[in-house]
């Protein structure tokens, strides 16, 4: 019995060797025992864990490296949105964002900063409870991610279980860390001479390999790359949250995660001058970097701040200058947009611009090619800045030799023939024809799209596949497909016709902002969708306002109010918004659909939710419940006052029932919230 209690002893202080030795090679870049000594305790630790499997734990350091492949990433919703930023690109730029967030809340004008490189990786999500890692996930595009736990820890700098560096802490209850996961610029080069040596295909630059070697099926794979991790943000904490960005980053410090770089800046004038420091030191970062973050140090300001579309207010981008490159122009092609818009591109002799192959870049438009004067065949600038896709800045005209030809516009659409309309003192040159292929196709992607209205399953293949077949000529055409019309089509098998149905007739549940995405109103995006539903509540008020009431609404200037009111205007228009309806696609914004005469019925009380929900969203019954003082938590305990319940409810319900929570569905949430 003594032998097994010294055993389990010996397996404990084994394990926190080894995570400290973690700490010290992975984070703090400072290693106090050879490779050597540091394999001896490993396989020391292995050994005991081979005898004795049932004391196998998941934040042992054994259990960072698993070679069971998945067959795809589970999607996750974010406990809270994961905001972008929105980018300055010269001091104006950033003196304008200070200006404007200083007339929003005038304590901006005495604020001070801390200003952190922008690492160009992969942004991702990681969850711990009572100090262990318990899932970690993409960003996705920022309120739903990929699960993606297995491969993150096989990266050694991401702690199973925290605190690392202190004992003396108690480790949070509950946190989500936010971060980036890169490859680093030396570690890059080796890996690639590597393959060189090996005869293999290298790779083209650090973020994209860091990407997708975290998004690998099999994490053996995503072990084998070198990847690391520098964190800058906690997401969400049930514990007192720190107060400004530099506390938060100490925490991150002493909990045992590496922490991105930071200086504290007193004023703008300051943060200008930090800038300068980053930009010149730029090629001597250890990692990619894209520009600086200028971030407000008080997180209490921060938050009151609020945020703009996706972007805090409280923070900003301040981009590096782009890299350019000079390569010659083989040809210049002409694509089509779903509006009828006829846009060129730039067919490039391959360039390599900061790591990526570029082939293709913008042209902006006909009257840029012509004011630049830029001739098939010229040596051209060709610029691009982080993901921006690249653009010609403009010809090389010293290096032109004669043969270079003079470019005009096409007098016939190249995707249906018909002749194209400019008219004077418009930049656009459109394609008119209702029926042209280019715009049917492209209207019905973005039509179902992710952002639109969400018909999972239906990308662009699809949907040449059904107008080649003729089953639809518009819109509206989807919801009246019927599984025997696909049965008939390359491809369609019983099921996955009846997938596809299932998923045009449950997008008929989006909602109003997204079914005006849908639309494709030019100028009209997620913000200015969200802003019209909410001021306008129903397509029919919509339908029929005037440009001066679409003016009223703060964000929507004449040109978006003009665009709005042609569209709604055309007789082509609102025969598709006619058949819609009649298809029983017309969703009502649900400002004030539940009263919100009883804000504080759910005050005291915690709720889980489990299931998929009919009338809710995740996100949105969590802000149901939270508006009338209620909880919302992740777990079942004895803690939780109702279990509410959908359509394929998990081992969360069983429980609930051991533990007697009551259990709610959507109709009795809703009847208790209406008292």
């Amino acid at each position: 019995m003594d032998d097994q209690l010294n055993l389990f002893n010996r397996l404990q202080e084994l394990r926190q060797q080894i995570r400290y030795h973690d700490y010290q090679y992975y984070v703090l870049n400072n290693p106090v025992i050879s490779d050597y000594e540091y394999d001896q305790l490993f396989a020391e630790l292995k050994q005991i864990e081979i005898e004795h499997p049932e004391w196998i734990t998941p934040d042992s350091p054994t259990q960072r490296v698993a070679g069971v492949a998945s067959d795809k990433f589970v999607k996750v919703f974010h406990p809270k949105p994961i905001l972008s930023l929105s980018n300055a690109f010269d001091n104006q730029g950033v003196l304008d964002w200070f200006e404007r967030i200083k007339r929003i809340n005038n304590q901006v004008a005495n604020a001070d900063f801390v200003v952190e490189p922008k690492i160009d990786g992969l942004t991702v999500v990681l969850h711990y409870r009572n100090g262990v890692l318990v899932q970690g996930a993409t960003r996705g595009d920022g309120i739903v991610g990929e699960d993606v736990t297995t491969n993150l820890k096989t990266i050694k700098a991401i702690p199973l279980n925290i605190p690392l560096a202190n004992s003396n802490l108690q480790p949070p209850s509950y946190v989500v860390v936010r971060g980036e996961v890169f490859i680093p610029l030396k570690e890059f080069e080796k890996l690639n001479r590597k393959l060189e040596e090996e005869g293999e295909k290298v790779y083209l630059n650090p973020r994209n390999t860091a990407s997708g070697s975290l998004r690998q099926l099999d994490p053996s794979i995503t072990a084998s790359r070198p990847l690391t991790l520098l964190t800058y943000d906690i997401v969400q904490i049930e514990e007192e949250r720190p107060s400004t960005q530099l506390e938060m980053l100490n925490l991150l410090n002493a909990w045992g995660f590496p922490v991105v770089e930071s200086i504290h800046c007193p004023d703008i004038a300051s943060v200008l001058k930090t800038y300068q420091v980053y930009l010149e030191k730029r090629d001597q970062l250890p990692y990619e970097a894209d520009g600086a973050v200028i971030k407000l140090n008080d997180l209490n300001l921060l938050d009151q701040l609020g945020v703009v579309g996706k972007d805090p207010r409280g923070m900003l981008a301040y981009k590096f200058p782009a890299r350019e490159v000079t390569t010659k122009l083989l040809d210049i092609g002409v694509n089509v947009g779903r509006t009828g818009v006829l846009t060129p591109y730039a067919i490039l002799a391959p360039v390599e611009i900061g790591g990526v192959i570029v082939k293709q870049a913008t042209l902006h438009n006909f009257d840029f090619i012509r004011e630049k004067d830029i001739r098939i065949g010229d040596r051209v600038i060709v610029k691009r800045a982080g993901d921006v896709i690249p653009y010609i800045i403009g010809p090389i005209l010293d290096a032109r030799d004669g043969d270079e030809v003079v470019y005009q516009p096409p007098k016939n659409c190249p995707a249906c023939g018909q002749k194209v309309e400019h008219f004077e003192g418009e930049v656009a040159w459109y394609c008119v024809n209702a029926a042209c292929p280019a715009q049917l196709v492209r209207n019905l992607e973005h039509f179902a799209s992710r952002s639109a209205m969400d018909i999972v399953g239906m990308g662009i293949k699809l949907v040449e596949q059904f107008v080649e077949a003729g089953l639809i000529k518009d819109a509206a055409d989807l919801y009246s497909l019927k599984k025997e019309d696909l049965l008939n089509l390359e491809g369609f098998a019983d099921k996955k016709a009846e997938n596809i149905i299932n998923a045009i007739q449950q997008s008929k549940r989006q909602t109003l902002p997204r079914f005006i995405i849908a639309l494709g109103i030019r100028g009209v995006g997620e913000v200015a969708a969200n802003d019209l539903a909410n001021h306008f509540g129903s397509l029919d008020k919509l339908m029929n306002a005037s440009q001066d009431e679409l003016m009223s609404i703060e964000g929507i200037g004449p040109n978006i109010a003009q665009a709005i009111v042609d569209w709604f205007q055309t007789p082509r228009n609102r025969e598709l918004l006619s058949k819609l309806k009649k298809n029983g696609v017309w969703p009502i914004q649900e400002q004030s659909t539940f009263s919100e005469q009883f804000p504080l019925v759910f005050q005291g009380d915690t709720f889980v939710v489990t299931g998929t929900l009919e009338k809710f969203s995740r996100d949105e019954v969590k802000d149901f419940i939270e508006k009338r003082g209620g909880k919302v938590t992740d777990s079942v305990s004895k803690n939780t006052t109702y279990l509410v319940v959908g359509s394929n409810p998990g081992s969360k319900l069983d429980k609930a029932r051991s533990l007697n929570i009551p259990i709610l569905n959507e109709e009795e949430l809703i009847k208790m919230a209406k008292g």
